[in-house]
């Protein structure tokens, strides 16, 4: 594995540039009035160019700064072919070095695009050609993986089309590319998280909250404070700091999609955000998902889905009657919201909802179950006595449903030796105890079969991971030969974030894998904030789903004190594990998976 130039990747980037707001700067796929049956393609073919340059844009009227690609945020729309040879020239015109990442493509590994890992970046004003044969079909994107040009502005969307004929059937589609942008330079905003993680977090429980009986309880507010944490502390990087573009246009001047009344319309959702989690609906209309990470599903019919930063969900819509409709992408603390409208003609608009209450962490998201407490278990070292239980469900619920936490339910007791237990080595042998590990989740648990945070009360069916089923028999249906356990740790208060416990610019060596073994690999989330991990240069089986069709997919999110278990083939190569919450990978929530031939000693 070739040594990784850390500053490179975890360094700050340079200040953003100055000069004239562009008038427009939207490609022809991310433009509002687009008449056509589907999205036009703005690049395709064989060779391509893609230029880079840092340039001023203009969001709701306000002039910023960002790395733009061929002049536009979101970069240009590559439309591919399933089975073609691609060359794409990426010519860099900025003083500091840049790349790009075909975020959920299969490629060479050297062609993958992470500066250190798999090549060397693309150094200040010179070119680049990226080549590899398209081995797949669906809906992808790429973006940069130097400095904060990704938190800038530097992504885009890819649609490759099958060889043969598609299984979904549609009449007219739409790219929705969700996004964060903020004014304030990311290096600026990562010194405030350093300094107080907690800057952005607009919306804590105030004393009038308190009495109005809003939230937590007197019991619970005093518990938490003694843990020294924060259960409305759901996102790093809120609306205070943030804006959310859809396709490129704020929130106060929606992106509008056509549609002509009873047309199957497909809408590929592709999630740039870089520190945001965001839940999608659009209410009037039901969602019919029919792939997930480029990968097709068989059909779930759902009213609302969480995605996470770094996953795409392509999803159908049948709307019949000749109005608007609104598409809402709430941030999952409920801090904002990205808008768009469906519609079948252009000038029309939408009503969009308020903003619903936003969600609060519950002694579940430290790990700790009430089930499993009320059956008697309990982690080691730690009294539980006097905690409250959650009143048991009287109503049934439907999938994605749960009942209201009750008032008071997450009053503690006495927690005794519970900060101990929390770092307690024998529940996590491997993690690397330090001022990094802020906590070990007692007794984490599997959390697949839940629709995320806030989600779990909202009246309607929303999607969940153990929904998804592969469309398609699994490639490689072989039983794992091995297991590995990786804990995403952190410490939220420090803003700091690792795996096992170091950061990647501590790391000494990889996590070793033999190329083409079965692995099964468990995620372990340690922290109480959600942690979408993606694998560079794979696909990986989720093991909760059906045999031979489990689903499918690059990038996972592991809610707070949840597990993820996923099985694997390894590809050779030294290749980029990571969480895409961009800032805790910028600290050091990345490692590498160092995959090497069966006949070397690899382990």
């Amino acid at each position: 594995m070739k040594t990784m130039d850390r500053r490179r990747v975890l360094g700050a980037a340079a200040c953003l540039g100055g000069g004239l707001a562009a008038a427009n700067f939207w490609p022809a796929w991310a433009q509002t009035t687009s008449p056509g049956a589907q999205a036009p393609p703005t690049l395709s073919g064989q060779d391509l160019k893609l230029v880079i340059e840092r340039r001023p844009v203009t969001i709701d009227g306000r002039p910023g700064g960002a790395v733009l690609i061929n002049g536009t945020m979101p970069g240009p729309l590559l439309r591919l072919k399933e089975g073609q040879s691609a060359r794409i020239a990426v010519e860099n015109r900025m003083d500091e070095e840049t790349s790009l990442h075909w975020h959920g493509v299969l490629t060479p590994v050297q062609m993958d695009g992470v500066p250190g890992v798999s090549f060397p970046g693309i150094p200040p004003h010179s070119t680049f050609v990226y080549e590899f044969t398209v081995i797949q079909n669906g809906t992808y994107w790429y973006h940069s993986h130097s400095g904060f040009q990704e938190m800038e502005g530097m992504f885009a969307p890819i649609i490759i089309e099958p060889k043969g004929s598609d299984p979904v059937a549609y009449d007219r589609e739409h790219v929705i590319m969700l996004s964060d942008y903020s004014f304030t330079p990311p290096a600026r905003i990562l010194a405030k998280l350093k300094q107080d993680s907690g800057v952005f977090n607009y919306q804590r429980q105030t004393i009038a909250g308190l009495f109005s009986g809003k939230d937590q309880t007197l019991a619970e507010r005093v518990e938490w404070s003694k843990m020294l944490m924060d259960p409305t502390d759901i996102a790093d990087v809120t609306g205070a700091a943030f804006t959310y573009p859809m396709n490129g246009h704020g929130p106060n001047a929606p992106w509008t999609g056509l549609f002509k009344p009873d047309e199957r319309v497909r809408l590929r959702f592709v999630a740039a955000g870089a520190m945001t989690i965001f839940n999608v609906r659009i209410p009037g209309l039901k969602l019919t998902v029919v792939a997930s990470d480029g990968q097709n599903v068989r059909p779930v019919v759902v009213d609302e889905f969480q995605i996470a930063n770094g996953e795409t969900y392509d999803v159908i819509v049948q709307p019949s009657e000749d109005r608007a409709y609104a598409i809402v992408a709430e941030t999952v603390d409920r801090s904002g919201m990205a808008r768009g409208v469906l519609a079948p003609r252009t000038g029309m608009t939408a009503e969009f909802p308020p903003l619903r209450p936003r969600p609060i962490d519950t002694l579940r998201d430290m790990g700790m179950d009430m089930s499993a407490m009320q059956k008697g278990s309990q982690p080691v070292g730690a009294s539980m006595a006097g905690m409250a239980m959650p009143a048991p469900a009287t109503a049934q619920v439907l999938p994605g449903m749960a009942q209201p936490k009750p008032r008071g339910s997450d009053v503690m007791g006495d927690m005794g030796g519970m900060r101990m237990s929390m770092r307690d080595p024998l529940n996590a042998p491997q993690v690397k105890l330090g001022p990094g590990v802020e906590m070990i989740a007692p007794m984490p648990q599997d959390r697949t079969g839940e629709p995320g945070q806030g989600l779990e009360s909202v009246g309607h069916r929303v999607l969940v991971y153990k929904d998804l089923a592969a469309l398609e028999p699994n490639p490689d249906q072989r039983a794992p030969g091995r297991t590995v356990e990786i804990h995403l740790t952190g410490n939220m208060e420090r803003f700091m974030w690792s795996l096992d416990g170091e950061r990647y610019s501590d790391t000494t060596k990889p996590l070793m894998f033999r190329s083409g073994e079965r692995v099964r690999v468990t995620l372990v989330n340690d922290t109480m904030m959600s942690h979408p991990m993606h694998l560079h240069g794979h696909f990986v089986e989720l093991a909760h789903g059906p045999e031979g069709h489990r689903p499918r997919k690059h990038t996972v999110n592991v809610m707070p004190a949840g597990k993820v278990s996923w099985d694997f083939t390894p590809a050779a190569g030294d290749w980029a594990f990571h969480c895409h919450m961009f800032l805790h990978m910028a600290v050091g929530m990345f490692q590498v998976f160092a995959v090497r031939p069966l006949d070397e000693k690899a382990i």
